[in-house]
């Protein structure tokens, strides 16, 4: 099923990058997965969690894979350690994404910027290296991405289209703010 699903996007997007996940959780796994994975096409990327579910570092899977020149996307990255211990762990001429969770780091209180930033200034040497700011929340993180040197964001349809709306000045959104509480105001029913 998983591989069906991979193939129909694979064959709409050909030349664009797609990153497609292992399920698995033990390095040897991984590493079966990876190839089957790596298989099915030029532009996949497989992705790799940075530890395994009991927090083990994967770093020998990754360091194999990397080896072998199969690109890779290192997911589920917090730390600045961790993507220093990715980046000892590859083969630097080998393409390579590391996945940082900037949004679901402001979910619990924790601001991504210093860690996008740092790890931005670690991978810079590197041309195959690119770091990613992923789980957007925001279309504001599109700004901060750009400006800490992010390579990549992703991010879903609604704050893209919200992303259309920049450029907007404080007049016409205090206009507009105004303009929708008269509205919900009217559609409330509620009188004074």
């Amino acid at each position: 099923m998983f591989k069906k699903y991979s193939l129909q996007l694979l064959n709409i997007c050909k030349k664009k990058p797609i990153s497609l996940e292992v399920f698995a959780d033990s390095f040897n796994q991984m590493l079966k997965q990876a190839n089957i994975i790596n298989s099915w096409g030029k532009n996949v990327y497989v992705k790799i969690p940075v530890v395994n579910s009991k927090g083990l570092f994967t770093g020998k899977v990754i360091n194999k894979l990397s080896k072998n020149k199969v690109k890779l996307n290192i997911t589920a990255v917090y730390t600045v350690s961790q993507v220093r211990k990715i980046v000892k762990n590859i083969n630097k001429k080998s393409k390579t994404i590391i996945s940082i969770f900037a949004g679901r780091m402001g979910d619990v209180g924790k601001d991504p910027l210093p860690i996008i930033k740092e790890s931005v200034k670690i991978t810079k040497k590197f041309k195959n290296i690119k770091i990613l700011w992923a789980s957007t929340r925001e279309p504001y993180n599109y700004i901060q991405a750009k400006e800490c040197g992010c390579s990549i964001i992703t991010m879903p349809p609604n704050i893209i289209e919200k992303i259309e709306k920049f450029g907007k000045t404080y007049k016409e959104l205090t206009v507009d703010t105004v303009k929708k509480f008269l509205k919900d105001s009217k559609e409330s029913n509620f009188r004074i």
